[in-house]
């Protein structure tokens, strides 16, 4: 095939951007990850230079992080109080820098295909999967995303983590445009594509009738989740009057919960309007204000904000109030938010302040995962497994809560920053392969929905909606599940952790190296420039 001109070229990568934005929710059009990258293996092979493809391929990143992150322009205009134009160029420079995936992506690739003829049925899934692994990303996600809602497709994260799906729908892209570029040649490429694809899902049909027929005869947990759909102010600090309305809607909500059957109530992240200091042992008593099970006695996770006064140390945590108000044990977020919950470079730099909303980068990181434990009915004990914000979507981090063996995962989380449309959705999305990875139930409490109950095969069994408080206020709100009990982190991601990735890392190197051998071998074989006249 010739080399396309560079607009037919362009042409390509910009739909192969658009067709992986399109595959994701909001617009779940997902069978468009099975082809989406064709366009783009086309543009980036006929480029007609290597320059050339490299700008093509960070192209089509550009384009599919635009239209999955678009939502972060008014996030920076709404909180950050960014001008239009201020907002638009961090975006871009957000959207040129997660496209260096895809840079190097295309980069392996190119470099690869031009010494040896390896089928992109097996370079692309190798060279991706090491990309998506290497690449630091400030909202983690990967192309596995666009295959969320479909557990049979996911339940491969129990073996490979997420990663495994962006491997499956790479090697079938490959697949296809291998066939594309030669039948004949490819179809031994196309077979065991074929037959590893089958392999996958044959086996998401057998762990998932393994693992329904252990959720039907496993102990349950009636959890209530409180949906508050509270504005937050930008600085943290509130007047007496809504605090006080705030903490009446929540336990109103919890009240009816109590009334409806739960066992246990969950709170989501930082909704306590109060700062609780670090010496908090139990309840604040019947004449405070500040009472938290004011009219019920559940056993209660809270999101609070801690404050350690000898230290001067701020942390988001989770706090389990017990039957008898006691704190049964607390937990503080570890993976904070860049730009957010802390800083880079703020200490050295101190000057960033300025350009940050008030009340940015102020908590501490936890100390390492925790398991917080209550006793339910029956005497049970129940292993809860907190994770908060983004935590529930950092398949390392859950790893390690898994090793904990939780036998429910409790996230507390406010997604009332990002509107109502997309973000709390893609969040939603991307938390599901934690309950496959390791095999256990996961309940969301979110401040403006989307809260859930996930099934340990990755199902989304029940959800509430996303409320944008800021433009469409709702009262609060709250739902009550039944979550299946099951030890978590008995799965073969937990023990071996990103080894798959790892070994498409080591794939994609020694690749490179033959690729590299073979050009210095030509170089040195070359005659001299005058022995060629």
């Amino acid at each position: 095939m010739r080399n396309l001109n560079f607009y037919t070229a362009l042409t390509l990568s910009t739909l192969s951007g658009c067709l992986w934005f399109l595959a994701v929710t909001p617009f779940d059009l997902s069978l468009l990850g099975w082809v989406a990258a064709v366009p783009l293996f086309m543009a980036i092979e006929h480029a007609g230079s290597f320059r050339r493809a490299l700008f093509l391929g960070w192209w089509a990143g550009l384009i599919e992080t635009a239209g999955g992150f678009y939502w972060l322009i008014d996030v920076m205009r709404r909180f950050a109080d960014f001008p239009p134009p201020g907002a638009t160029t961090v975006f871009l420079l957000f959207c040129a820098t997660r496209a260096i995936i895809f840079l190097l992506f295309t980069a392996a690739v190119c470099a690869i295909r031009s010494r040896v003829r390896v089928p992109m049925t097996l370079l692309g899934p190798l060279a991706m999967v090491s990309c998506e692994l290497l690449v630091p990303q400030l909202f983690p996600c990967g192309q596995y995303i666009s295959q969320a809602w479909h557990p049979l497709v996911i339940q491969i994260s129990e073996l490979t983590g997420p990663l495994g799906v962006t491997a499956l729908l790479m090697m079938v892209n490959g697949a296809l445009y291998d066939l594309a570029l030669d039948v004949r040649a490819a179809h031994r490429p196309a077979m065991a594509c074929a037959v590893l694809l089958a392999a996958a899902l044959s086996w998401g049909v057998v762990r998932m009738r393994q693992i329904d027929a252990r959720i039907a005869h496993a102990p349950v947990l009636k959890v209530g989740l409180v949906q508050p759909n509270f504005a937050y102010t930008i600085d943290g600090e509130f007047s007496s009057e809504e605090a006080l309305r705030q903490l009446s809607a929540l336990q109103q909500q919890s009240q009816r919960l109590q009334r409806e059957g739960a066992q246990l109530l969950v709170w989501s992240e930082g909704s306590f309007p109060i700062t609780v200091p670090r010496a908090f042992s139990a309840d604040f008593s019947a004449d405070s204000l500040a009472m938290i099970r004011r009219g019920f006695t559940l056993p209660t996770v809270i999101g609070a904000d801690m404050y350690d006064e000898a230290r001067e140390d701020a942390f988001n945590s989770a706090i389990l109030l017990d039957k008898n108000g006691k704190v049964a044990g607390y937990y503080d977020k570890v993976r904070l938010l860049a730009f957010g919950e802390y800083v880079p470079g703020i200490d050295a730099f101190p000057w960033l302040r300025k350009f940050l909303p008030a009340g940015a980068g102020r908590f501490t990181p936890g100390s390492g995962p925790a398991v917080i434990s209550f006793q339910g009915a029956d005497d049970k004990i129940w292993r809860l497994g907190p994770v908060i914000c983004y935590e529930d979507i950092l398949p390392g981090y859950l790893r390690a809560v898994g090793q904990l063996h939780p036998n429910l995962l409790v996230n507390l989380t406010s997604d009332s920053w990002f509107g109502a449309d997309t973000e709390p959705w893609e969040h939603l999305a991307l938390s599901v392969f934690a309950s496959v990875e390791l095999r256990v139930s996961m309940v969301r409490a979110v401040n403006s929905g989307v809260s859930a109950l996930i099934d340990p095969n990755g199902r989304v069994i029940q959800k509430t909606y996303a409320d944008d408080p800021y433009r469409h206020p709702r009262g609060a709100d709250g739902m009550m599940v039944t979550a299946a009990s099951m030890e978590g982190g008995r799965t073969v991601y937990t023990a071996v952790g990103n080894l798959f990735a790892y070994l498409c890392l080591a794939g994609t190197l020694i690749l490179l190296g033959i690729t590299f051998k073979d050009a210095l071998a030509r170089r040195r074989s070359s005659p001299p420039a005058a022995m060629q006249l």
